[in-house]
């Protein structure tokens, strides 16, 4: 008789199955915004849309890093269901002026007010997971969300690509639309409301958001497994960011492939990473979270070593190691905060996390593109050995050795 995989058995909640499906047609739409965004740069500027792709990201970042801790606050005080239906709305509202752009400062602009919202819908629907699911169930939840993630990451450009093919550049955007518009509507329809109990008589004034901010960083840190995993997280940054912005340079430039080769190297990473999420789905509790953690920084980190001798075969193998250890890092990571956090303050510490972990990747990018504009035959190398160097101090000094699984905060 068929049995439902167990990654998929946390679908059999259906509060969750909808919030769940409400997110996978979030990520098909962001595959349509991104890959419309290229296009329509491409369109505008020609060659230099890297350029314009590159300021388009660093402000994605920046917003990220500067909102994500309020709207972590705002999880905890106000309905996550009216939240997130309002940032869907909002964007499909956004994403609609696109195709009249003419201009380079409008798709800054618009880029800018689109992840405005982003940053708010995200850290909201982490956060909603483990209020949403069982205890038994959450780490599971967690991991389909990020597996999904990957997913799409993977299939989502080549859908949306042809989509856009069929559509036009500019028609694409409308569809767009038309995907934040139906995850709006399956958010808004869920049953009763998502919030946590608080003193409603409270007056949420600036200085307490405040406060709220603070708080959710001072729980990231003052916990010591979560702590250890949030800087393990900037070792699987500075790896993952030397991926994303030294591949391309160096499967087309140095080796002399094009377009396809770089898109199969870059699929192996998400490939990689889909199947670690998968697997983190049926096997997490086999091991501590801080040990798969530990695994996946060591993975990616080393991965990068060989990288700079090798050919496409086996770039294809480094970069499937490479997003099996950044999920190792990622996934289990925010099942310590839902395990390890009590759920009336889980929405700030969700939305500092989001916050913290974009930060390096802030840091990361620049880095590691400095690295491959000075010296491109040894930039991952270069980007491996820094990543393992951090890993390595993070593990001596953070290591929590002798922290009961079932404190926190």
């Amino acid at each position: 008789m068929f049995s439902v995989p167990r990654l998929f058995q946390c679908l059999k909640n259906p509060t969750f199955a909808r919030l769940y499906s409400a997110q996978t047609v979030n990520l098909m739409g962001d595959s349509l915004t991104w890959l419309g965004v290229a296009l329509l740069a491409f369109e505008l500027a020609g060659e230099k849309s890297g350029l314009i792709l590159s300021v388009s990201l660093t402000l994605r970042v920046a917003v990220f890093v500067l909102l994500s801790p309020f709207a972590g606050a705002i999880a905890d005080r106000f309905d996550r269901k009216q939240i997130m239906g309002a940032t869907h709305l909002a964007r499909m509202t956004i994403v609609c002026l696109f195709p009249f752009v003419t201009q380079t400062w409008q798709i800054y602009a618009i880029v800018l007010s689109l992840n405005i919202f982003s940053a708010f819908f995200t850290p909201t629907y982490t956060a909603t997971i483990p209020l949403v699911s069982s205890r038994e169930d959450c780490p599971i939840a967690i991991a389909l969300s990020s597996a999904t993630y990957q997913v799409l990451g993977i299939l989502g450009p080549g859908l949306a690509g042809a989509i856009a093919a069929f559509v036009g550049t500019r028609q694409v955007f409308f569809l767009d639309g038309i995907t934040f518009l139906i995850a709006a509507i399956l958010i808004v329809t869920l049953p009763g409301k998502l919030m946590i109990p608080n003193d409603r008589n409270e007056a949420q004034t600036l200085r307490k958001t405040l406060q709220d901010v603070r708080l959710g960083t001072t729980c990231l840190f003052q916990d010591s497994p979560i702590r250890y995993a949030l800087l393990m997280q900037f070792a699987a940054a500075i790896a993952g960011a030397a991926i994303l912005v030294n591949t391309v340079g160096y499967v087309q430039g140095i080796l002399g492939l094009g377009k396809l080769e770089y898109g199969w190297i870059m699929a192996a990473f998400g490939i990689g990473a889909t199947l670690a999420s998968i697997g983190l789905g049926n096997f997490q509790q086999a091991l501590k979270p801080t040990i798969f953690v530990s695994i996946g920084a060591i993975a990616i980190a080393l991965a990068l070593f060989p990288a700079n001798w090798t050919g496409l075969f086996g770039l294809l193998l480094l970069w499937a190691i490479a997003g099996a250890g950044q999920t190792l890092v990622n996934v289990p990571t925010q099942t310590l905060i839902a395990d390890r956090v009590a759920v009336e303050v889980q929405g700030r510490v969700y939305g500092a996390h989001f916050a913290w972990s974009h930060l390096w990747w802030a840091f990361s990018y620049p880095l590691t593109g400095w690295m491959g504009d000075r010296w491109p035959a040894l930039a991952f190398l270069g980007s491996g050995s820094i990543a393992l160097g951090v890993a390595i101090v993070t593990y001596l000094l953070f290591e929590p050795k002798r922290s009961p699984v079932n404190d926190g905060i």
